[in-house]
């Protein structure tokens, strides 16, 4: 059963201890929104995403999933999680079944999946609980959505409920950052990010994060989307996280805005929140970037050795599974 989230956990009328001290900077307390206009230079960068990445990846052919066998199933005090493409997860924690931003698009608009996906909606088990991070349509796709709906909850951030509303979802929980639901034996939290999350122009009230999911032995953390900014810090102190899946491409937007981490700075937010183990995600699935498309992995793989992380962080296939 999921209920519904308490004022304690963070929401209306809960005022935070380290905001009473004054530890907590404007941006942490006040959001961190990042604004809708591009930064000089976006006519060259658009030009350039469109001729050296869009173009190309739509000349190619969208290359083959692969087959990994059957997915892993985990204990109590283990963590299975799927990568299913993009910012897609199918996560096994506490002994529930967690979709985490599931995204089976081949298209779009112009931009096309440059594989098809390694694991289908109808090759997972029956999905408890469904999280969705925000409500861009790279990572709330509503057909995807519709695939999994079976009367089970979804939660999303305040502002977003609205548009998973008929998918067949029995029960719709929005929470504002730091508020959190429960679930069974799991806690699950909303985490600020640095980023945006409106779904068309006129939106802007719709928030956005990431998500702390706590079972009584582990904690997994999915970071949404978002920029480098001193709340990883936060996140760290208020959990201790066995998995972070952290975002590491798209780094070179054309707009200039600075809306994703880089993989550089991806390992930086993981060491910030003293995570044990990190898995990267959205990266080589959608050329959403200005940046090759094979980069960020090569860039992480090479400062994950370069700071002695190789045994900490791991980067999965499309489809390929991990148990912690």
């Amino acid at each position: 059963m999921l209920f519904d989230p308490a004022s304690s956990s963070g929401g209306a009328g809960f005022t935070s201890p380290l905001k009473k001290r004054g530890l907590l900077n404007k941006a942490q307390t006040e959001g961190n929104r990042i604004g809708l206009l591009p930064t000089e230079g976006w006519r060259k960068r658009n030009i350039q995403f469109l001729n050296e990445v869009l173009i190309p990846t739509l000349l190619a052919p969208r290359k083959p999933g692969q087959d990994f066998g059957l997915l892993p199933v985990a204990s109590d005090n283990e963590i299975a999680v799927t990568w299913l493409g993009h910012a897609g997860f199918f996560c096994q924690i506490g002994g529930v079944n967690i979709a985490i931003d599931p995204n089976w698009a081949l298209w779009h608009g112009p931009v096309k999946r440059v594989r098809h996906p390694s694991v289908w909606a109808h090759d997972l088990p029956h999905i408890d609980l469904v999280l969705v991070t925000h409500a861009h349509y790279d990572h709330l796709h509503v057909p995807s959505l519709r695939k999994l709906a079976a009367a089970q909850p979804i939660i999303v951030p305040e502002g977003v409920g609205k548009v998973v509303t008929n998918l067949g979802f029995g029960h719709i929980v929005e929470l504002k950052t730091w508020q959190s639901a429960t679930f069974r034996d799991l806690r699950i939290t909303l985490t600020p990010a640095r980023h945006w999350g409106a779904r068309n122009i006129h939106d802007t009230h719709r928030q956005f994060g990431g998500y702390l999911i706590k079972s009584p032995e582990r904690c997994l953390f999915h970071c949404g989307d978002s920029a480098m900014f001193d709340g990883f810090q936060e996140i760290g102190k208020r959990a201790s996280i066995d998995l972070a899946l952290m975002p590491i491409g798209a780094y070179d937007a054309p707009s200039g805005r600075q809306v994703h981490m880089n993989p550089e700075e991806a390992l930086d937010a993981f060491q910030m929140m003293g995570a044990q183990s990190m898995i990267p995600m959205h990266h080589d699935t959608f050329p959403l970037g200005g940046e090759p498309l094979h980069e960020p992995a090569e860039r992480l793989v090479k400062a994950a050795l370069e700071r002695q992380l190789e045994n900490r962080v791991r980067l999965l296939r499309e489809g390929e599974s991990a148990i912690y």
